[in-house]
């Protein structure tokens, strides 16, 4: 059975946008325990992250909302990528062998200092560290967005040169690109994201967060006046929870008009709320228990660690660092 590999950046709480543009999926191709490696990229996450306090709480609660969101220790390992050093050694390895042209053709890359963050060797390197975290496991497929397919190409690039010249060692990663047709837009319209400031939480408190679905922006239409649901983020946001039965009757009662957009966002507060209920439980007994939350990560660890040193030892010995 292939091998899936995913990681997810704890750079902030996790929102609607993170649990049905990847989350979601990420649970739903869990499989046999050695099938299925989750990580928590807090290495990654350096580069945006540098107070010690919050990267240490984005990583407790990346851990609490992951396995209060389903992911099940018996059939996927969780662990936080720095637990594995192997990765590390190996992301040298093939560093060493990473042309410069490769790397500034990284368009994550150049958008983000087009967006101003600092443009340190961290940023610059961040493929070739995706690389090793990919290739250390023999991962086959990697589900990821749209925006990292070019990092994926990196890494088969990356094994493909390696394996070139010093033999076969590295399987070539596959992505799997995950289903984009949930658009999840921010209370403002756009796409959702903590960097634009307009993400709805998954786990706030249930009065904190019916206020703010109340204040996502809406147009200034008389109730009175037909609505197209095509394209209105409020109706995309509530297509998320709702069955095709109730999102039918809410494209339709757009069409005719006569209603108010306060009863379309009571309507989505109420099925999010019940929606995550089951999760915010379970999150709340992990909290209760953080010794099994570091038992699961630690177990999760040894797992990708046995793998991991598998791998390394077979591109140490091809390149000459081992006999």
């Amino acid at each position: 059975m292939p091998r899936v590999l995913s990681g997810i950046q704890p750079t902030g709480r996790f929102h609607w946008g993170n649990y049905f543009g990847a989350i979601r999926q990420y649970i739903d191709l869990q499989d046999r325990p050695d099938a299925s490696l989750y990580f928590i990229a807090n290495l990654h996450a350096l580069t945006t992250v540098r107070k010690p306090d919050e990267l240490q709480g984005y990583v407790r609660d990346a851990a609490l909302d992951l396995l209060a969101l389903g992911l099940d220790p018996n059939r996927a390992s969780l662990f936080l990528q720095s637990d594995v050093p192997e990765v590390c050694q190996l992301n040298w390895i093939l560093l060493s062998g990473a042309p410069m042209g490769l790397l500034e053709r990284c368009v994550s890359y150049k958008d983000k200092k087009a967006r101003g963050i600092r443009a340190d060797a961290g940023l610059f390197a961040y493929p070739v560290l995706m690389a090793a975290d990919i290739l250390i496991y023999d991962s086959e497929i990697v589900p990821v967005g749209e925006d990292q397919v070019q990092h994926i190409e990196v890494a088969r690039d990356l094994a493909g040169s390696f394996n070139h010249e010093f033999g076969e060692t590295f399987v070539l990663p596959k992505p799997k690109v995950m289903d984009s047709s949930a658009r999840v837009p921010g209370i403002d319209g756009q796409k959702m994201s903590k960097s634009y400031g307009n993400t709805l939480p998954l786990f706030e408190e249930p009065k904190a967060l019916r206020k703010q679905i109340m204040r996502i922006v809406t147009d200034s239409r008389p109730p009175a006046d037909p609505k197209p649901p095509e394209g209105d983020h409020l109706y995309e946001l509530y297509s998320l929870f709702a069955t095709d039965e109730q999102r039918e009757t809410l494209a339709a009662t757009y069409r005719r008009g006569g209603f108010g957009y306060g009863d379309v966002k009571k309507a989505l507060a109420d099925m999010a709320i019940e929606h995550f209920a089951p999760a915010r439980a379970r999150r709340e007994e992990l909290v209760a228990h953080p010794q099994r939350v570091r038992e699961i990560l630690g177990d999760g660890a040894a797992t990708a660690r046995k793998k991991a040193a598998e791998v390394l030892l077979r591109a140490e010995k091809a390149c000459g660092i081992r006999h």
